[in-house]
């Protein structure tokens, strides 16, 4: 570096005795122009990388609110669909919220259909994000909850609404669970049901397979099976206790559910 900053000022000192000082003045103002032009283009430069950024980030607030939309999906009210499933085989693909009247059903209701994993699975409960309290009366249970516009709100079906669903037909049951790092899980019934109102909403349900583990039959441990499995439980909720447990269940987990202990 030094060696170059001496051989600038023999330069510099030569060119003063060729040329006149004017010319050299005009030179340096010349130069600092083309400085100022510099300086000017690297500030829009600058902006326009702003910009391009804050663009970036509305598009991704634009695509992450996608999942915000409505997803209610009008069939036109040609027919009545009995389940997900029906609606599936009859061509639509679009996961959402249909409108389904089960057979013993007297009126029709939005379930949430997902059309993934081989399609036409009715989805009766989803817990994502905390927006909907789950710590609910037996009532709420019983006729349902939540949001059934958002494609991502939560909500339960119904305990009326799951009886006359499974009691028409040979059902399984599936839970899907992802992580907080995206990885995803699931754990599949068979032979899935729910009781009437008379039997307190009584669940029942066949051999486990998946990958989550068996949370409902307590098939990971044969010692855990008093307490682990939740065959032939009546649901619970914080006012009417059906668990086998000293205390209550629901209260203590505030959600409703077929617990046992």
């Amino acid at each position: 570096m030094k060696i170059l900053i001496m051989i600038d000022f023999v330069i510099a000192a030569s060119l003063m005795d060729v040329i006149g000082s004017s010319d050299l003045q005009k030179c340096f103002q010349e130069q600092i122009r083309l400085q100022g032009q510099v300086r000017l283009l690297e500030h829009r430069v600058k902006q326009q990388q702003l910009k391009i950024i804050q663009l970036l980030e509305k598009k991704e607030i634009q695509y992450s609110n996608r999942e915000d939309e409505n997803s209610v999906i009008d069939l036109g009210g040609k027919r009545q669909y009995s389940d997900c499933a029906e609606i599936y085989n009859e061509g639509h693909k679009q996961n959402g919220f249909y409108k389904i009247k089960p057979i013993q059903s007297p009126r029709e209701f939005f379930a949430f259909c997902d059309m993934s994993e081989g399609g036409g699975w009715t989805v009766f409960q989803r817990r994502s994000d905390g927006s909907q309290n789950f710590d609910r009366l037996w009532a709420d249970y019983e006729e349902g909850f939540g949001n059934f516009v958002l494609k991502n709100g939560e909500f339960w079906l119904g305990n009326k609404n799951l009886h006359y669903l499974t009691n028409q037909g040979n059902y399984t049951l599936r839970i899907d669970l992802t992580d907080f790092e995206g990885e995803r899980r699931f754990a599949q019934y068979a032979r899935f049901r729910v009781a009437g109102e008379e039997h307190s909403y009584e669940m029942s349900c066949g051999e486990y397979s998946g990958t989550a583990g068996d949370s409902l039959t307590g098939g990971f441990h044969p010692e855990v099976k008093w307490w682990a499995d939740h065959r032939g439980m009546k649901f619970s909720t914080r006012d009417r206790d059906n668990d086998n447990y000293e205390g209550n269940c629901a209260e203590e987990e505030k959600a409703g559910w077929w617990f046992n202990r």
